[in-house]
């Protein structure tokens, strides 16, 4: 006898739709499964056999043939012990084979009958709903993530003996209701705030300028300036997730197993990965490519500390994220592609001792120790940052100056203030920022009347800036016009967008 289930293969972020044929035949006991498994599903024999034994039902001692269809993409990971194993007890006539049929079924499956949590769920939600199907039966444990997708019924699941129960209408399985929005976030968004922060008043315009856009920014500074302490604080000041861009990065966090039993994300994520990540660390791969950090930072911020000290390699794998928002892992077998759309905030000494230009230290390292510093940073790299900002020391002054900083809750209402006009304005693009403009939206949005051209083509001439600067400098002036709540570009727009290109004004 035939019997067929169904479930999901994760292909990126995204899911598609596997069928499991199951066949009982006559000739010697065996178990063979076919369809491209990898190792860890060839294992579920062992898994599924045992599991089903000790839940009290009986194991076929005919000959048993599983097909993974289509036959063409590699199956991996133990999600599909479950369907598997209510494929075999639907073939022996214990479970009603039509309305096994019915449903999506993922799990993996413990020697005594209990299902255990897989990743990639809310990947396979949105697969199960675009299939038509109207249940998926998942682990408990992975319910919530899933729970957010509509038009399919979320059906948690802890033993095998449950999922029995419910296909023979005995003792069905009540779902979990849809969540149609992520849960609102706690009025404090971040435990570090600006007003922490002294001093470094033109440090924190820059990084307000860089929210209220998405911009990615680098900030050149002697140890002590509060470099990394400024960036650990933009994660208060940036505006919630969208319900769109919360999905996106569950999906991603639901991948690599991080969404650790919660709804959908509603913080934009903060990846800080060490100087000495890997290729695949911070890009993604591995024989089964995975999501790296800057997939993981998805309608987020990646933040790289002491930039000079990551391996050049490493950096300029950059170049495609920072580009293209997305970012591609080519393997002999397979070819995947993750979103990476994020904000760049980089960190660094102005030179190996870290006091080069500093009024009130010397610095000790000679010419050639500069330029192979410096050299570690390629210019296509620092070509697409789009605020180059300068931290000097902090004052005495200012480290005990009674006057209050101003806390992270007024910048952010500024920043949300022009995102909502950046959201008005791209409604009908597939883009939530001025970072994200393409060159005809820059034509259509960031028109110049003639003394914005007159200057801007002064910078271009005596900067040496490049297309890429050009169009950068369009994007900032954009945000910080909208940061004022102007239509036009102005002149005085113009020119703070021009200042932070800094590092295109000397040689580094």
């Amino acid at each position: 006898m035939i019997s067929k289930t169904y479930t999901c293969s994760l292909q990126g972020v995204d899911a598609i739709l596997v069928e499991i044929e199951v066949d009982l035949s006559s000739g010697l006991p065996c178990f063979n499964m076919v369809g491209l498994p990898d190792n860890i599903v060839r294992e579920s024999k062992d898994r599924v056999k045992t599991a089903i034994h000790n839940s009290g039902y009986p194991f076929p001692r005919e000959r048993i043939t599983v097909n993974l269809a289509p036959a063409h993409i590699k199956k991996e990971g133990a999600g599909y012990d479950l369907p598997i194993a209510v494929g075999i007890l639907a073939a022996l006539g214990l479970v009603n084979p039509s309305r096994a049929q019915e449903a999506i079924l993922v799990g993996e499956l413990a020697l005594d009958g209990r299902v255990k949590p897989v990743t990639g769920c809310l990947s396979m939600a949105i697969q199960a709903r675009n299939s038509g199907y109207g249940e998926f039966l998942l682990p408990s444990e992975n319910a919530r993530e899933a729970a957010v997708i509509e038009q399919v019924s979320v059906l948690p699941v802890t033993h095998l003996s449950q999922v029995l129960e419910h296909f023979s209408a005995r003792n069905p399985i009540p779902s979990i209701s849809p969540l149609e929005t992520p849960p609102s976030p706690p009025e404090v968004f971040h435990d570090m705030d600006f007003e922490e922060v002294k001093g470094q008043e033109q440090t924190k315009r820059g990084m307000e300028v860089a929210g209220a856009g998405g911009h990615n920014l680098i900030m050149i500074g002697p140890p002590g300036a509060g470099k990394t302490m400024l960036a650990q604080r933009i994660s208060g000041i940036l505006p919630q997730l969208s319900f769109e861009e919360s999905l996106e990065t569950s999906k991603i966090f639901s991948v690599a197993g991080l969404l650790k039993n919660q709804s959908l994300m509603s913080r934009r994520p903060f990846r800080a990965p060490h100087h000495t990540i890997s290729e695949a660390g911070l890009i993604g791969g591995g024989s089964v490519p995975r999501p790296g950090e800057v997939s993981l930072a998805h309608n987020g911020v990646l933040f790289l500390d002491e930039l000079p000290e990551f391996r050049r390699n490493v950096l300029d794998l950059l170049r495609q994220p920072l580009e293209d928002g997305r970012v591609t892992i080519a393997r002999a077998a397979i070819s995947l592609t993750y979103p990476s759309r994020f904000m760049l905030i980089a960190a660094m000494n102005p030179c190996p001792c870290g006091y080069a230009g500093d009024p009130h230290r010397h610095c000790s390292c000679t010419a050639p120790q500069l330029q192979r510093y410096r050299s570690r940073i390629s210019g296509p790299i620092l070509d697409r940052i789009d605020l180059h900002i300068e931290v000097p020391s902090v004052k005495y002054e200012d480290l005990h100056s009674d006057r209050p900083s101003e806390a992270s809750v007024a910048i952010r209402e500024r920043i949300m203030t022009a995102r909502e006009i950046q959201l008005e304005r791209f409604a009908e693009d597939t883009i939530y920022c001025n970072a994200q403009m393409k060159p005809r939206h820059i034509r259509k949005h960031c028109p110049l009347d003639g003394s914005c051209k007159n200057l801007l083509e002064r910078a271009i001439n005596q900067l040496g800036l490049s297309a890429r600067a050009y169009h950068r400098i369009l994007k900032v002036s954009r945000t910080i016009a909208d940061l004022d709540g102007e239509t036009p570009i102005a002149p005085h727009h113009l020119l703070e967008a021009i200042q932070y290109r800094s590092l295109d004004r000397r040689l580094f």
